[in-house]
């Protein structure tokens, strides 16, 4: 391949800290929350995940884009990071059946992206202080300009975010004539959860991240979804409400990620945002129900409060996150709602957690 020079480019981080790297092609500045991902593949699916909406991505394998891009590999429409910091970035690609490379799919959705980073230090850097905003640049003559730009960017915490990456108008999943309904709230959902829900004989009506428990329930379901998403769950006073009137009603309700942090707000037990959270595909949780482990793909950065959770008359912990032992899963007690903060819809290897859809389909059914 011909050699090319690349432009400079650099991270600087909330805390006046810089590393440097090169461009990869698109030029220009972006700022958001910087994170990490361990994940040693499936950069495409993270790339386009909603939940990643607002964050620059640090990816910890050391070669992205080396089997290119594949249109049915992602789990929205178009890229939700913010921008990416990579090791090394491969230009060509070499999978049979991909549907073409990296950095032109980079291009077409003008996503400013920088390799050559030292991401060993760069990751452990922000593993020792603390997920921080940031701003990626290649107009690195003025670092002062930059600073002054960084500083405007709002914390994650206490930013609604759901609003961002939600569908505007409803939208339906599935075969018409399946024989179970279900009303999914979209506060950043993924392609593969509603995948995973019509593969089990249900038709989806996905509705937008501010519908009410009428709305919803004017599909007449039999059963109700609130999904991931990105951001403090906080400020989602509506989908809160919405949870809670489904749990009222006894309807059988199950959440993802963000949906289960909702639905821990709406039985009163608060979120915090993590010093890191969670992102990669190896995560070991402990189903305490069933005393079995599972290996967990997972996108988070808040969690619910675990003394909370356990002091909650009306909550029981089902699943324990082994790593920090934060709350992995949620089941409320006398209701038929439950929820778990990993993606049983990701399976980059391990089928682990497949079973929850079953749990939810089964849970539907006897309530029909």
């Amino acid at each position: 391949m011909k050699y090319q020079s690349r432009k400079k480019a650099l991270i600087l981080l909330a805390d006046g800290t810089i590393f440097y790297g090169n461009s990869i092609g698109i030029e220009g500045t972006a700022t958001g929350e910087i994170c990490f991902n361990t994940g040693m593949t499936g950069y495409q699916e993270i790339f386009t995940d909603p939940s990643y909406f607002g964050q620059l991505m640090v990816t910890t394998n050391a070669h992205i884009g080396n089997y290119g891009v594949n249109d049915h590999e992602v789990e929205s429409e178009g890229i939700k990071i913010a921008g990416l910091i990579c090791r090394n970035f491969s230009f060509t690609h070499s999978r049979p059946d991909s549907d073409g490379n990296l950095k032109d799919w980079f291009e077409k959705h003008n996503l400013v992206a920088i390799s050559n980073v030292d991401t060993r230090a760069l990751v452990a850097y922000i593993r020792d202080n603390g997920a921080m905003n940031a701003i990626i640049s290649t107009e690195i003559e003025n670092i002062e300009k930059l600073k002054k730009q960084l500083a405007q960017v709002p914390s994650m915490e206490g930013l609604e975010l759901a609003s961002k990456v939600s569908t505007k108008e409803p939208y339906f999943v599935g075969e018409e004539d399946a024989p179970i309904k279900i009303s999914a709230l979209d506060i950043g959902i993924k392609k593969n959860i509603l995948r995973n829900l019509a593969k089990r004989g249900a038709y989806i009506k996905v509705y937008p991240y501010n519908s009410s428990f009428d709305d919803l329930s004017s599909f007449n379901p039999d059963g109700y979804f609130i999904s991931n998403g990105p951001g403090d769950p906080k400020p989602l006073l509506e989908a809160q409400n919405t949870a809670k009137k489904i749990m009222e009603k006894d309807l059988p309700l199950f959440g993802i990620c963000l949906g289960h942090q909702v639905i821990a707000l709406a039985n009163g037990i608060s979120t915090y945002k993590m010093h890191n959270g969670h992102r990669g595909i190896n995560h070991p949780v402990k189903n305490l129900v069933t005393g079995k482990g599972e290996i967990t793909s997972q996108n988070h950065g808040f969690a619910v409060n675990k003394e909370e959770a356990e002091t909650h008359t009306d909550i029981e912990i089902t699943h324990i996150h082994l790593n920090d032992n934060t709350v992995a899963g949620i089941k409320i007690k006398n209701k038929n709602t439950f929820s778990v903060q990993y993606h049983p819809e990701a399976s980059p290897g391990p089928n682990d957690a497949d079973y929850l859809f079953d749990q939810f389909i089964e849970n539907i059914k006897k309530t029909k």
